[in-house]
């Protein structure tokens, strides 16, 4: 697990802004969770067989006997949300988003701690290919909005429930006979969670499975015409995509639709997001029979792939001298604060020399200086650190804000 210092949390916030920004024009409102939920919620959900839930899940027993575990993901926290406090009764689609940290115990990976940041969407109560293409239409623009290249759509479907079992049935037939090339974890699954041997990274699973039956090539009319519509919208919309039909995700609640956003520029753990379709996921908790869609993305990850973040303003230096004149550029200080400008000042007695070096080393592009002179008279000196040049102003804050917000220290 890792801090976030103050030097990087600028980042952090320009991120999380933009993603705020953009998906609240989208018409997404913010929900946010507990970190901790009872473990049933998440053996439900994700699945008994899941890598999540089998070994990366951080449960604990409460003193009364209860099992708690910290979230690992966010789709099963907003869902068990939607259905207690009856959100369905808003409107007919339910359109959420989250950011925040989620807990994993597995070996940590590039940009992945086990306490990791995710920022998510979520779709509920809406089943059409235009609700899978508005999720992954504003996941895409976000990543561009915030500079990340070179990444790939990836799509695919997973069919549903009249179309998977049988062709389950058949994947396990397949593994079954070449059980004798597959590593232990497939040897495994191909009982208790086929579809999960399509993604193994051994390269003798790889050469073994390279024929295997896919889930595409099995899908009922519905399923088919209902992934027909999600790739006719996303070129229309002029969002490129690539067919990839061994995506087969983690979890086990997601049907019909589902996608990655992968780049080369992370090494072998290449996901930067991902999400899709899990219809009968609302109903099983208790909740009406509506359809869900969403997507998350690792936080970390697209930090490391985002632009670099624009400068923020240098903030103004406010010096002073003598203990009244202290006094006057902390009330100072303060109106200024309230007025939207960052202002950098000493909290201890020191001399003006030390506070212009100080200045300097933060980049201060307007130093607001008052002596005894300008105590007296009512003024402020008011020197830019570029040109080395001083002029003196009335003591007036809101001449002042207006000054400020024009220069680039001010903005």
């Amino acid at each position: 697990m890792s801090d976030v210092l103050p030097d990087e949390s600028g980042r952090w916030r320009w991120v999380e802004e933009r993603a705020r920004a953009l998906f609240h024009a989208f018409g997404y409102d913010e929900i946010r969770t507990p970190i901790l939920e009872r473990t049933e919620l998440f053996v439900r959900s994700l699945g008994e067989s899941t890598d999540v839930v089998e070994k990366e899940m951080y449960t604990f027993a409460t003193g009364s006997g209860e099992s708690l575990t910290l979230r690992p993901e966010g789709t099963a926290s907003v869902v068990r949300s939607f259905v207690q406090h009856a959100l369905a009764q808003r409107g007919p689609a339910n359109r959420l988003y989250y950011l925040g940290p989620m807990f994993r115990h597995e070996r940590p990976q590039k940009g992945r701690s086990r306490q990791f940041h995710q920022i998510g969407a979520e779709v509920l109560g809406a089943g059409s290919p235009e609700a899978d293409v508005e999720i992954i239409a504003m996941l895409w623009a976000f990543l561009g909005e915030i500079g990340v290249d070179g990444i790939q759509l990836e799509l695919t479907s997973l069919g549903d429930a009249a179309c998977r079992p049988a062709y389950l049935e058949r994947l396990r037939n397949f593994a079954e006979s070449r059980v004798g090339e597959l590593c232990e974890n497939c040897t495994r699954r191909r009982l208790t969670n086929p579809l999960r041997i399509l993604d193994c990274k051994v390269e003798g699973c790889r050469k073994a499975l390279a024929d295997a039956p896919l889930m595409t090539e099995h899908l009922c009319e519905p399923c088919r015409t209902h992934h027909g519509g999600v790739e006719r919208l996303l070129a229309a919309l002029g969002i490129p995509f690539v067919a990839n039909p061994r995506i087969v995700r983690g979890l086990d609640y997601y049907v019909r639709t589902a996608f990655e956003v992968t780049t080369d520029r992370l090494g072998a753990q290449n996901a930067v997001a991902g999400g899709g379709r899990y219809d009968g996921l609302i109903a099983s908790f208790g909740g009406p029979d509506a359809p869900g869609v969403g997507f998350a993305m690792g936080l970390e990850r697209v930090l490391e792939l985002a632009a670099p973040t624009p400068a923020a303003a240098p903030p103004v230096f406010l010096a002073s001298h003598g203990d009244e004149s202290r006094r006057a550029a902390f009330g100072l200080a303060h109106r200024l604060r309230l007025g939207g400008v960052r202002v950098e000042t000493s909290l201890e007695p020191t001399s003006m020399k030390s506070q212009m070096r100080r200045a300097q080393k933060l980049g201060c592009a307007t130093v607001l200086m008052i002596g005894e002179s300008e105590l007296a008279a009512g003024t402020v000196r008011i020197k830019d650190m570029t040109s080395g040049a001083e002029e003196d102003a009335a003591r007036d804050v809101d001449a002042l804000l207006a000054r400020l917000a024009r220069a680039p220290s001010g903005a």
